[in-house]
């Protein structure tokens, strides 16, 4: 394990805050873990690197296999790292980690925490965003947008290579939410803002995007457009925590930054089942 978070260290450094992405590609939200449903996704989206694929964080805790989730991932991103971009999620973090899940999963697996620490040592690295398509295209975060950042050049310019900080415009890309507010309000997540349709239209005008994709957020139905289609929140985990009965969906762009949803469902509860000494995680964030 630490031989490959050595080596997608040495691929990920040297990837920009904002990495640039050709289309046509697959954009994919949050997994939390969920292994076999990650495999249907590649059964519906196509395998790499066949298909491209756009992955927006949070690969880990919640789920009952998010060590074999990240490891699938990473040794994706050895063999074709032109063909697979990885963005931070807010549970890309240590202390995030050592409270839902993973920081456990590692314990328990290997006996250990090393493995734990080679993994954050990985999430320090991981890129913040993308833009697909060049100017015009889609922006792509995990999150969403900041008070604090009008254009994606100061981005490009925060020094990611770090744990995330409480506060500031790195934490707000990771953790904020879109919300119909007027202006810039408070979370009830309790770390950052909720924003609106007026900040998401200045950002876009100010940055020529077509689209703000996003995930961090359970959509029932898989994805949701809001804004007048101007932003949208993409969901990858199906019935997510194996139990909230919701569907996933992918969303590709095409080479004319036209948008096509796949929307999938939960395997099977006999093939995604939890490991009888792994308890069930009974919170949503």
């Amino acid at each position: 394990m630490q031989e490959i978070c050595s080596k997608a260290i040495e691929i990920i450094v040297e990837e920009a805050n904002i990495q640039q992405v050709y289309t046509p590609v697959t954009i994919c939200g949050d997994i939390h873990g969920q292994l076999h449903d990650m495999i249907t996704l590649f059964e519906t989206g196509g395998e790499c690197p066949g298909t491209q694929y756009l992955f927006l964080g949070d690969f880990v805790d919640r789920g009952y296999y998010s060590l074999e989730s990240l490891l699938l991932l990473l040794t994706l991103k050895i063999r074709y790292p032109d063909r697979i971009t990885l963005i931070r999620g807010n549970h890309e973090l240590r202390q995030i980690t050592t409270v839902y899940g993973f920081y456990d999963e590692c314990l328990r697996k290997y006996g250990s925490v090393n493995v734990w620490r080679f993994c954050c040592e990985v999430f320090d690295y991981i890129s913040l965003g993308a833009i697909v398509g060049g100017p015009g295209g889609v922006f792509c975060v995990h999150g969403g947008l900041s008070p604090d950042i009008d254009t994606v050049d100061e981005i490009r310019k925060l020094d990611r290579k770090q744990e995330v900080p409480h506060e500031g415009p790195m934490c707000d890309l990771l953790w904020l939410d879109p919300e119909d507010v007027s202006a810039w309000a408070v979370s009830p997540r309790g770390a950052g803002f909720l924003f609106g349709q007026n900040e998401v239209s200045r950002f876009s005008y100010a940055n020529n995007i077509l689209l703000i994709a996003r995930a961090h957020q359970l959509v029932m139905e898989g994805y949701k457009e809001m804004f007048q289609g101007l932003l949208v929140t993409v969901w990858l985990a199906p019935n997510y925590c194996y139990r909230c009965g919701n569907v996933a969906s992918i969303l590709t762009i095409n080479d004319d930054l036209l948008r096509d949803y796949k929307v999938f469902k939960h395997l099977n509860q006999e093939v995604s089942q939890a490991p009888t000494n792994k308890p069930v995680v009974d919170y949503f964030i």
